[in-house]
């Protein structure tokens, strides 16, 4: 009876998993695989598959890294406050979420590019505006643009863990004569590792697959994986069978991050 009761329950998010997940991954591989291997082979074959790959790697690592380092920043500072004080903060944090890709890039396009308010008001200030302009539409400047919607992701994931941390534990070690950065290092760091590696591999993954704000800011001319899918499903005379390949691998690769961000938190888990 109480396994019917737990399959029951679960039958919602099985049938919402097999229909927006399952299937088209199906339908997926089905067209990857119908002419056999071959389509893998050209996708490997590709000029840019490779400089592509670089990229993508390059990109996730720099803006997962530097979004993972604010947002435990922010996620400290915010567990320090109030309670009414910390939810009005987390609710303005987590608004970028809230937004698509596209409308991210726009809205940095406005405040950052060549004729940006920002971008406007450095000149003033006497910096050099078309350097700062075309500075947003490079590798660097999409990693900028897309912390902005990644840092709320990461706060939003880690700052439960540290509002119920013991501070009394900080507390200790400094009457122990611990600075203050070694009680952070040495007692609270241990403690939280694993929770934000599992973010850090959230956001990973996130940024890996993303095309939406790339695609605004740079167009095709940066290579990355998911524009590179893009670049095979809009010429005229795609090679369909190779852009279904390509996608498996991008799938692939995002939930191996995933699997590996699950794997932390359920090591921090077993040890509460």
């Amino acid at each position: 009876m109480r396994t019917r009761s737990l399959l029951a329950l679960a039958a919602p998010a099985l049938g919402v998993l097999l229909l927006f997940f399952v299937l088209p991954v199906v339908a997926v591989a089905f067209n990857a695989f119908g002419g056999g291997s071959g389509s893998f082979a050209r996708v490997f074959a590709l000029p840019t598959f490779w400089p592509s790959l670089a990229g993508s790697l390059t990109l996730t690592v720099v803006a997962a890294t530097l979004s993972t380092l604010v947002g435990v920043a922010v996620a400290l500072h915010l567990s320090r406050l109030a309670e009414r004080r910390r939810t009005l903060l987390s609710f303005v944090i987590a608004l970028p979420l809230t937004f698509s890709g596209l409308i991210v890039a726009y809205g940095f396009i406005l405040g950052y590019g060549r004729a940006g308010f920002v971008t406007q008001l450095l000149g003033f200030a006497g910096l050099d505006t078309a350097v700062i302009g075309k500075a947003l539409f490079t590798p660097t400047g999409l990693a900028f643009a897309s912390s902005y919607y990644l840092i709320p992701r990461v706060v939003m994931g880690v700052l439960p863990l540290l509002v119920n941390f013991d501070l009394a534990q900080l507390a200790a070690a400094e009457s122990l004569g611990a600075t203050r950065a070694q009680a952070f290092r040495q007692v609270m760091l241990p403690q939280i590792v694993a929770p934000v590696a599992s973010a850090f591999c959230l956001i990973a993954a996130v940024v890996f697959g993303a095309y939406g704000t790339a695609l605004a800011l740079v167009g095709t001319e940066l290579r990355i994986l998911p524009l590179q899918l893009y670049s095979l499903i809009s010429e005229t005379g795609a090679d369909f069978p190779a852009a279904a390949a390509l996608a498996l691998l991008i799938t692939a690769a995002c939930s191996a991050i995933m699997a590996t961000g699950e794997w932390f938190g359920s090591r921090y888990e077993r040890h509460l």
